[in-house]
């Protein structure tokens, strides 16, 4: 895997890891069993601050397989991912395998 690839599912391992340590918060406060939750786009662009909401459900979905994240749709990148699903405000998109999917299974939350 080449650096770009690597720097791109670090930056998405990263944001994942945020929106975790944000549910994790809500559930310390007391808000844990809210339908829906605006989350972090996890795209591999470090200086994205856009937030996609989504049912808690359907991000426990995607993140079911860890080389899957949630993004804003058009935040893909070809060369290291394809989206499995288009939604009106978020996509899933999928790391391709060799490397990038490695990665993101390895640094899997939990």
């Amino acid at each position: 895997m080449d650096s770009r690839a690597r720097r791109i599912g670090e930056n998405e391992i990263l944001f994942r890891e945020v929106n975790v340590q944000l549910r994790a918060l809500d559930a310390r406060l007391g808000v844990a069993n809210v339908d829906s939750h605006a989350f972090l786009c996890e795209c591999g662009n470090i200086d994205c601050r856009e937030r996609i909401r989504l049912g808690v459900d359907d991000y426990e979905r995607i993140h079911a397989d860890p080389a899957q994240f949630a993004i804003v749709p058009g935040h893909e990148r070809p060369s290291v991912e394809y989206v499995v699903e288009r939604h009106d405000d978020y996509a899933v998109v999928r790391k391709r395998e060799e490397g990038p999917a490695d990665l993101a299974r390895d640094h899997a939350p939990g």
